[in-house]
């Protein structure tokens, strides 16, 4: 299957800023200023093409494992502040889950070792001649952006960073990096992250590069994806994950190919990542949502556009993976679609999201056994929400043949 990787990564780039925003009350875009100033790095030393693009998707993901450090940290009844992470375990986690990526084999260690220091004072106690450099290139962009929040820029800001990248020389940053960064990244490029900005930025800069991937890799780097967004709270810990492997399965039940069933696990592993804005407040909260609480809710299906629309080479799976609250009669969201504007794969992903919603725990409700859901779509479908044959189709699979009515 040939696509973008890199419109897969913006859009988790945009999700990881979410969290790490809510979290740590910091500026938004972290990840893609990151990804822009280790792009700039890059070139200036001479990268291009499939280089590039693989540095870019190192610094992009440098935090993917966030939502999961948080996640552990919570099972064990601490709060995670910035000054709290365990570095090498946030670390070890991220390059577990860049193992699977196609081009891991080029930036093996980029992840691992982006808290490195030059003198050897980082987690893992390397000195600059043992770090990858795309790992130097990504801890240099990394910690100007946490020292100096690069959403604003400034002439006295940018002489004060100059300052403070001569006084760390050799300390946190190698020298060779650090001279590098005024000839990379003058004045007028730093300004061109400053708020929303970054994003046409990145943009920009990605470079173009869309290999063929087998659908075994498509699935393995699809469920990466799923893993982290499902991360954002325990109570969904297993749901993308989930609704993607039982998408692939009734893609293979309707008799289409491969192609078509590893697009289907995709837009299952990435329907919910708009939920990554949502604070856990609400996602986890033990009672009715509010009328206010509700509509913050709603707006992880547009986050989920937002996210997904730079996958432009896959707009059925961007449409499968953010239709999936819409309903037949119009009354779903966020667009209001009715019966005759849904696609039989929109209407797929809206009905296995409710069964496997149906079956799960929530802080609010325990789930319920598969023939109990099946009982209560078949009401949905008999009110006119959801596709009547499908929601049959999924007893057939999941269930039994002779599910009863």
């Amino acid at each position: 299957m040939k696509f973008s990787m890199n419109g897969m990564l913006f859009a988790m780039s945009s999700a990881l800023d979410a969290v790490e925003s809510e979290i740590f009350d910091v500026a938004t875009f972290h990840s893609k200023r990151v990804a822009c100033l280790s792009i700039m790095l890059g070139a200036k030393l001479g990268y291009s093409g499939e280089a590039l693009s693989d540095l870019a998707g190192a610094a992009v993901m440098h935090d993917n494992a966030l939502t999961e450090y948080v996640a552990a940290r919570r099972l064990l009844g601490n709060q995670t502040t910035a000054s709290s992470i365990e570095l090498g375990s946030h670390c070890e986690m991220g390059e577990r889950n860049m193992c699977v990526l196609p081009f891991y084999d080029h930036i093996k260690g980029a992840v691992l070792y982006h808290h490195e220091n030059a003198d050897g004072s980082g987690p893992f106690r390397k000195t600059a001649a043992e770090t990858p450099i795309y790992a130097q290139l990504i801890h240099l962009a990394d910690q100007l952006d946490n020292s100096f929040h690069l959403d604003t820029m400034s002439p006295g800001k940018y002489a004060s960073i100059l300052a403070w990248l001569d006084e760390n020389r050799g300390i946190q940053f190698a020298p060779a990096v650090t001279d590098l960064f005024a000839d990379a990244i003058p004045i007028e490029a730093a300004e061109t992250m400053e708020g929303t900005r970054v994003s046409s930025a990145l943009s920009a800069l990605l470079p173009s590069y869309t290999p063929d991937y087998d659908n075994e890799t498509v699935v393995s780097i699809s469920a990466v994806f799923a893993r982290i967004v499902d991360f954002k709270s325990h109570f969904t810990s297993t749901h993308s994950l989930g609704i993607a492997e039982k998408a692939a399965e009734m893609g293979r039940y309707y008799g289409e190919n491969d192609d078509i069933c590893t697009r289907l696990f995709l837009a299952g592993a990435l329907h919910d990542i708009g939920k990554m804005t949502i604070s856990n407040a609400i996602l986890e909260k033990p009672g009715k949502l509010t009328d206010e609480e509700f509509r913050i809710m709603m707006h992880h299906a547009d986050a989920s556009w937002d996210f997904l629309r730079n996958m432009r080479d896959l707009p059925d799976v961007v449409s499968w993976a953010c239709m999936h609250h819409e309903k037949l009669d119009g009354s779903g969201y966020p667009l209001g679609k009715k019966a005759e504007e849904l696609s039989k794969y929109d209407r797929l992903l809206c009905c296995l999201d409710i069964y496997q919603a149906l079956t799960e725990d929530r802080p609010y409700k325990s789930g319920v056994s598969p023939e109990h859901s099946i009982r209560i779509m078949r009401d949905m479908a008999e009110a006119g929400k959801i596709d009547r044959q499908i929601t049959e189709d999924i007893a057939r699979c999941f269930i039994r043949p002779d599910a009863e009515k």
